[in-house]
């Protein structure tokens, strides 16, 4: 090993997780390499997943809004003719931003980036083999594993990433597809089913699950399985396809196990993801893969092998962006001996659908395990920006526990819950009763007032 370059700390992956875990360490005036096989930063984050949907995202959101927020005075008739390359023209420039502002944070805290695949060769000790052919071996007392995850394709279903396409593949396609068979319930699934649903397309979502995004407050789950009803959309539940085949003319053909046939233009498959370990050898570094391909990892995100941490995608569940930054942060204080960030344990999660959903702390179920509590309850169309801005379909709930009258979880669904429920989460963080919502002053009129509305109802309830 007389060759191999010695460093303070290892990055595999420039995902969120593995950037933050970089950054962490840099900033403690570490030296830190960071490998990415990717010619940009950010991974999968970047080039297929976050930044892309949630371009698209606002796009359908603005097409959708056009019309209710002007009165229909200019309305907007849904064509198939519009293509994708239209529709996400917005994407290149938001991406090429993000990867520039990402690139210079890295520079910025002397993050040196390497860019090829790794590998494990011997435990702490890891082999690049660059983009430009040459290769390099690097060694650290400290390893972060950070490589993300790509889509899992279940047996029997033949995805050609033409007219049956995963989550990487489905934005390549050329055009705005008529119809869309979405099969799985899970984020991706339910964010796609929804950003289609509302430019026009058909959606029909497939999944074994009684009811989509099955993780959340059922409430919020429902909300969104009417909206896309409303939208045009239906939710099949307790129906994992059959079988799934294109017919060769015009249609990919999805068979339940009721015996209906479902039809469509295209077909999203998204039955989650797997971990990007395998190629990494990680037996070589001592590490172990369970059954589901994913990397065991304690609360400090530290796996059964000495100095190496696992962060992200690799160690499943969540597996969200949110999450990943926080899990990234925590494994490098910990291999830092730096103390753990305040409220590091109260992440909030946001899905990206339409309507938007979020939540922070407890749900009313996993409260009520703890002690009694109360929901309030506040509706948008109980407010006036609901109407001025004609985002009336949403709610906030507020998980309030009746001993010591203490805030304890937040639920919202509609219009900028993801920004919303941060209101929430200071609230939880500091303690807060739920009376300071009743005690203090909202901007009139504001989604926000939802919490003095959804307060008074708790408030109500305690009384």
């Amino acid at each position: 090993m007389s060759s191999a370059t010695a460093v303070d700390v290892v990055v595999l992956g420039a995902g969120p997780a593995g950037q933050t875990a970089a950054i962490q360490a840099a900033q403690a005036g570490k030296h830190v390499v960071l490998v990415d096989e990717a010619v940009s930063v950010g991974g999968e984050c970047v080039r297929r997943g976050t930044i892309p949907s949630k371009t698209l995202r606002e796009t359908a959101i603005a097409v959708r809004a056009f019309e209710s927020r002007t009165a229909g005075l200019f309305p907007l008739e849904p064509h198939a003719g519009r293509t994708l390359e239209s529709l996400m023209s917005r994407m290149s420039a938001v991406v090429k931003a993000h990867d520039a502002f990402m690139g210079q944070r890295l520079a910025q805290n002397d993050v040196t980036l390497w860019r090829g695949r790794a590998r494990f060769v011997e435990p702490r000790v890891v082999r690049v083999q660059m983009l430009d052919g040459s290769a390099r071996t690097v060694t650290a007392p400290t390893v972060v594993v950070a490589t993300g995850s790509r889509p899992r394709i279940p047996d029997g279903i033949p995805v050609d990433h033409e007219n049956v396409l995963d989550s990487d593949s489905f934005l390549s396609m050329a055009y705005l597809p008529r119809s869309l068979t979405v099969i799985g319930a899970g984020v991706i699934a339910s964010e796609y089913a929804s950003i289609f649903a509302s430019l026009g397309t058909a959606v029909t979502m497939i999944d074994k699950a009684p009811r989509p995004l099955g993780f959340l407050d059922p409430e919020l789950s429902l909300a969104f399985v009417r909206a896309l009803e409303l939208a045009g959309g239906r939710y099949v539940g307790g129906a994992l396809p059959s079988g799934v085949e294109w017919n060769g003319v015009d249609a990919v053909v999805a068979h339940l196990p009721s015996g209906e046939v479902v039809s469509s233009e295209k077909a999203l498959v998204a039955l989650g993801r797997v971990a990007n370990v395998r190629a990494l050898a990680p037996e070589a570094a001592g590490l172990t893969v369970d059954r589901r391909g994913l990397l065991s990892v304690d609360e400090h995100c530290r796996t059964g092998a000495p100095g190496v941490y696992a962060v992200g995608d690799v160690i499943g569940p969540p597996a969200l962006a949110s999450s990943a930054v926080e899990q990234g942060r925590r494994a490098m204080r910990h291999a830092l001996g730096l103390p753990a960030a305040p409220g590091h344990d109260l992440v909030p999660m946001a899905v990206y659908t339409i309507p938007e959903m979020s939540s922070v702390g407890l749900t009313a179920e996993d409260a009520a395990k703890v002690g009694p509590c109360v929901v309030g309850r506040a509706r948008f169309d109980e407010l006036t920006r609901g109407h001025i801005a004609a985002a009336q379909d949403g709610l906030l709930k507020l998980v309030v526990a009746e001993e010591g009258r203490r805030l304890v979880g937040v639920q919202i669904v509609g219009e900028g819950a993801a920004e919303l429920v941060h209101v929430g989460q200071m609230a939880l963080l500091a303690k807060m009763p739920v009376d300071v919502f009743v005690d203090n002053v909202f901007n009139f009129p504001t989604l926000a007032e939802a919490y003095r509305v959804a307060a008074l109802d708790a408030v109500r309830q305690l009384a």
